[in-house]
């Protein structure tokens, strides 16, 4: 494998640890970690030092040795998580994001803040000298250098250092442990700087000779180590070697729960708690098959990593019922193997499945217009078929499909930064991070978003001494959520501020000439006035506001992929930003019909029901409008083919069937057509990439006569109708 696709895997990794780094880091803010989110957050940081270190990334090293050394003084009780040290931890991430993408683009620069939270770290770890306070930034400049230095056998034999803690490890490297230039020399080495080292091989995996093969490792080791080193120093040793070698803590006597925890093997005494019995001089090793192997990212127990001896530690039959896996029911399960591929096939894969998806509809044209009996047996093949090419479909679909949650992770960094800038005191609350979209809406709707949060922290929520005079909690609250809702994702985006301040708003659009001042407007006309292109209520010009750029791109970004944005407010409550969108934007299920001769989609999603009514249910409006009683309420009727400007023929009659739709404000409109012919799943083909946007239509069709069909923008029509003010039966 190249240098460039081992980069390529690093920097894929680097984005699935930083996930994980950031899911841990929020359950810390609200209270909720655990020992396990502590060894999770720890190991993050530390993976991505390792790897790091092997490409040459000397800043990306040096900042994350110091921000796991301060995560290891907090998961051994040496520093105490508040408020303040929380932040720090939070601003690190961030600065560890910013220098992942750096490192991705090969720019040598440092994120603005970094020597600051540098610093910062460096202080907290005590690993500033006093002669370098002055001078952080050159301490924080300063690469991580390895010296490696020549093996010493007699270092193994030194006496244990006063105080030391006493580790097992079991070390089973893979076959290919020699290939990938590792050297089990080397890595002994580096363990025994840390202290005495006693090392056992066991060579019960060794083949006959006539099968041996020189180049591969059949070896393993029991190891067991007596250090005042802390567990990170432990760890370092075998930080190359993660990919390659499975690593396993034997088990004592009570079992431990990994390498990754290195718990000690002696207890510090206290006078509350009897004195366990001296263990054997020689701690027997299982068979190679016995120990379990543990999954790559499997985590320690609960029991904290390296207790501070100060402390007394917990009853001796608590530990050994935690790391004990029969007794523990909330273990770690395995983690299920993931397989990495290149998008560009996976596209490649999604636009053939659209091609399969074509033909399918094809060959059942051409079977309908062969006369073929609807009972016979190649009708029910093709029924197989159909349901084949649709389950094919949706398995491709959801390869290309991911959660939601680092997309919403990345938000909470926006209202960290936000709130700095503002001085306010805001969070941000997430549901649904797993509801699962199509990555490149995921990848798209990333600005927009961005867009929605920092207008809710600025606009939206008050100062802490407004809501206190308002009687409500000084912290303001966002939330952010997301759900699927009949063939869409819905995004919601809510905040307990003032909500939409209608009279400013009318006002300003008045002094901007964007309505009348004498015009009477509900208050949902009001608030959609923030999606008009330049409208903003900002008193001056900031970083965040004030521009006139915000919403209307929000919206414009939004509806480019096919979603719509709603918005609802109550005075004094807060507003709600709610955001639907397809969950994919390769296939969609829709109705075919028919309009002036012309064939046309309408999306399944939108249609509530259609229906062919008595001349009696409709009644006319106006000069031209028509209303479609049903149910004992009147419909608006829009015909379609005045709104498209569709000629119809003089010797073919308007049809009279109606499709009803839902629009975004939940209200029901009716489209005439001409007819209804099919119910079907269609290949979304983009219109503005091969021609151009036109209004009413959102994308086009390939169908099974091989005939272009256009697919209706039912949204973009009933906005047209509300512009002009119009409706055409």
């Amino acid at each position: 494998m190249s240098a460039d696709n081992l980069k390529a895997m690093f920097f894929v990794e680097c984005e699935e640890l930083l996930e994980a780094l950031g899911e841990g880091l929020v359950s810390m803010e609200t209270g909720e970690a655990d020992n396990e989110t502590l060894h999770a957050i720890f190991r993050a940081v530390h993976s991505i030092k390792g790897t790091a270190g092997a490409f040459g990334f000397d800043t990306l090293v040096t900042f994350t040795h110091h921000y796991e050394t301060v995560l290891d003084l907090i998961r051994s009780d040496q520093l105490e998580v508040d408020a303040d040290l929380m932040r720090i931890l939070l601003r690190s991430s961030d600065i560890l994001a910013d220098l992942v993408e750096l490192a991705r683009a090969d720019d040598p620069g440092r994120p603005e803040a970094m020597d600051q939270v540098l610093n910062t770290l460096i202080e907290l770890s005590g690993a500033q000298k006093e002669d370098d306070k002055a001078g952080g930034a050159e301490l924080a400049a300063e690469p991580m250098t390895f010296e490696p230095l020549a093996f010493d056998p007699v270092g193994l034999e030194d006496s244990p250092p006063e105080g030391a803690l006493r580790y097992k490890i079991r070390f089973e490297p893979g076959r290919d442990f020699f290939r990938n230039g590792h050297d089990f020399v080397r890595l002994l080495h580096e363990l025994s700087k840390l202290g005495p080292v006693e090392c056992t091989a066991d060579a019960s995996d060794m083949p006959e000779i006539d099968s041996f093969d020189p180049a591969l490792c059949y070896l393993s080791w029991d190891m067991e180590i007596e250090t005042e080193a802390t567990e990170a120093e432990v760890l370092d040793a075998f930080m190359f070697l993660e990919e390659f070698c499975k690593i396993q803590e034997i088990p004592a006597d009570p079992p431990m729960a990994g390498l990754d925890a290195l718990l000690p093997l002696t207890e510090p005494e206290t006078a509350d708690v009897p004195e366990p019995p001296d263990p054997p001089a020689q701690a027997e090793a299982p068979p190679p098959e016995a120990p379990k192997p543990l999954p790559p990212d499997a985590g320690p127990s609960g029991q904290k990593a390296a207790p501070n001896p100060s402390k007394a530690p917990a009853a001796p039959e608590q530990p050994a019922a935690k790391s004990t896996p029969a007794a523990s029911a909330s273990a770690p399960a395995p983690k299920q193997p993931m397989l990495r591929v290149d998008p560009e096939r996976v596209d490649r894969l999604i636009n053939t499945v659209g091609e399969l998806i074509i033909n399918q509809a094809v060959i059942s044209q051409r079977i309908v217009e062969g006369g073929f009996d609807t009972n016979s047996d190649l009708m029910s093949d093709l029924d197989d078929f159909q349901h084949l090419a649709r389950e094919i479909q949706e398995g491709v679909m959801a390869i290309r499909a991911q959660p939601v949650k680092p997309l919403f992770q990345r938000m909470q960094r926006i209202v960290r930064e936000t709130v700095d800038a503002l001085g306010k005191d805001v969070q941000l609350i997430t549901e649904g991070e797993n509801t699962e979209v199509d990555k490149t809406l995921v990848e798209r709707l990333a600005d927009p978003l961005t867009h929605m949060i920092r207008n809710a922290v600025d606009h939206g929520v008050e100062r802490k001494e407004v809501r206190s005079q308002a009687g409500k909690s000084e912290r303001g609250t966002i939330r952010l959520s997301a759900a699927h809702r009949s063939g869409h994702v819905q995004i919601e985006i809510s905040d307990d501020g003032a909500g939409v301040n209608r009279p400013r708003v009318f006002e300003k659009a008045v002094e901007n000439g964007l309505v009348a001042a004498d015009a009477k407007l509900t208050d949902s006309e009001i608030d959609n006035l923030l999606f008009m292109p330049g409208f903003s209520t900002a008193a001056e010009v900031t970083n965040l506001s004030g521009r006139g750029v915000g919403m209307d791109v929000v919206k414009t970004a939004i509806s480019a992929l096919g979603g719509r944005v709603a918005i609802s407010s109550a005075p004094g409550k807060g507003t709600t930003f709610t955001i639907s969108m397809p969950l994919t934007l390769a296939v969609m299920d829709g109705m075919v019909v028919h309009i002036c001769g012309e064939t046309m989609v309408v999306p399944l999603a939108s249609i509530v029901e259609t229906i062919r009514p008595n001349e009696k249910d409709i009644k006319s409006i106006g000069r031209d409008g028509q209303l479609l009683f049903i149910r004992g309420m009147y419909v608006p009727i829009i015909g379609l083919s005045d709104m498209l400007s569709l000629a119809r023929p003089e010797d073919e009659p308007s049809g009279g069937v109606y499709v009803l739709v839902r629009s975004e404000a939940d209200d029901l409109v009716a489209l005439a057509v001409d007819d209804i012919s099919d119910q079907r799943q269609v290949v979304i083909k983009s219109l503005e990439g091969n021609y151009g946007a036109i209004p009413g239509i959102s994308a086009a069709t390939i169908l099974g006569d091989g005939r272009v069909a256009l697919i209706i923008d039912t949204e973009a029509i009933l906005a047209q109708v509300r512009r002009t003010g119009t409706e055409a039966a």
